[in-house]
């Protein structure tokens, strides 16, 4: 009897949400451009807390890990608010330190290089010679390499686009000043309410699904959850805290060697560092050829030599200890995921195709098994 209720529950929670779904979709066609705004406007409202889950995403690795360093410490065992509390305090207080630094010091000394790039540019194009380039290739390293590069450059006038006000005006168009700052405060607040609360934030989300799904539906729904959760808190927070171990790598080795715009082509690096494979290509790549136009090609081979060292160790020492066991993903299926999340989202699609098309795959492989199990029993 209980088990027929439970049943009777379950079919008349999946046909009300399958009468929603009709509903929602039905009402989208007939009023496109009405839902359209609609979203538009959820997706607003709902903006501090996609920022809250970004942060916890990026924030989680380091503060789970900190947290097991103290306990490790005190020898304490099980669950501890506290030391949960000093955990995120601590890491917030690091990551606000980190942005100050950023705010202060980096990005003014970035703007300063792009602005003086800008001005120098052709001087540093017309004053390449063959003593600086090898004669037979210098022709093919200065008009298809260089000459790009430098069209580019020209062509976008950073002097009026990165004024106070041009900044300003960025900034009210896409949002009020005042909004953005409240949307970042509540997003902040959000972000520590979650981490702090985790466990039953968790918990909650599993009752529901348990109350609303069959036995073998939960399971796999708590599996996906479960792996989904580990791939994305691994893969984000790992990317990001990476990018700026090597932004602040290669800004410091640049500035040790003299090589100009040296913290601007360290924080180019690092940021394209973020997207796998082709990102770090590309960074490697502009890195040298600007150097190459600033300081010849000498320094350009000596700061190639010094980039691959450092992406070397970056590789094989200190990313492994911040992603702790990698992600198994073929090399193949991530220039896949980056190729399509390029070609529909631009950089973010590019940066969170990886953790979606890993999350995707394992569907894809428990799929593929069980019809495999399946032929095995007939």
């Amino acid at each position: 009897m209980e088990n027929n209720k439970k049943n009777g529950t379950k079919k008349w929670t999946y046909y009300v949400l399958i009468g929603t779904i009709l509903i929602i979709i039905y009402k989208f066609f007939d009023n496109f451009s009405g839902i359209g705004k609609w979203i538009t406007k959820l997706f607003s409202v709902l903006a501090p807390f996609f920022i809250a889950i970004l942060i916890v995403f990026v924030l989680y690795t380091p503060i789970s890990a900190l947290e097991r360093q103290i306990k490790k410490l005190i020898h304490k065992n099980g669950k501890d608010k506290g030391i949960r509390f000093w955990s995120i305090l601590i890491v917030y207080v690091l990551v606000g330190l980190f942005i100050f630094l950023l705010l202060r010091f980096i990005i003014p000394a970035a703007i300063e290089s792009i602005l003086d790039l800008v001005n120098n540019i052709q001087n540093y194009y017309n004053s390449i010679t063959t003593s600086q380039i090898e004669e037979s290739w210098a022709p093919f390293v200065k008009e298809r390499l260089i000459k790009p590069l430098v069209d580019f450059i020209q062509k976008i006038n950073f002097n009026e686009l990165l004024t106070p006000d041009k900044v300003k005006e960025y900034l009210s168009s896409a949002m009020g000043i005042a909004k953005a700052l409240l949307n970042f405060f509540i997003a902040i607040i959000c972000s520590v309410r979650i981490l702090y609360s985790r466990e039953e934030l968790i918990r909650g989300i599993n009752r529901l699904a348990k109350a609303t799904m069959t036995e073998n539906g939960y399971r796999r729904f708590n599996r996906y959850f479960t792996n989904g959760n580990r791939i994305f808190f691994r893969y984000i927070s790992s990317q990001f805290i990476d990018g700026a171990v090597v932004a602040i790598m290669m800004s410091v080795a640049f500035l040790i060697m003299k090589i100009k715009y040296g913290i601007l082509l360290g924080v180019l690096i690092g940021v394209c560092n973020l997207i796998p494979y082709f990102g770090a290509v590309f960074g490697v790549i502009v890195a040298a050829l600007i150097t190459v136009l600033t300081g010849g090609w000498q320094q350009a081979l000596i700061m190639l030599v010094v980039m691959i060292v450092l992406s070397q160790i970056d590789a094989n020492i200190i990313n492994p200890k911040i992603t702790g066991a990698r992600l198994n993903v073929n090399p193949l299926l991530v220039v896949f995921c980056v190729t399509i999340g390029g070609s529909y989202g631009g950089l973010v699609g590019m940066f969170i195709a990886v953790p979606i098309g890993v999350l995707i795959k394992l569907m894809i492989d428990d799929f593929v098994d069980h019809k495999l199990e399946k032929k095995k029993e007939q």
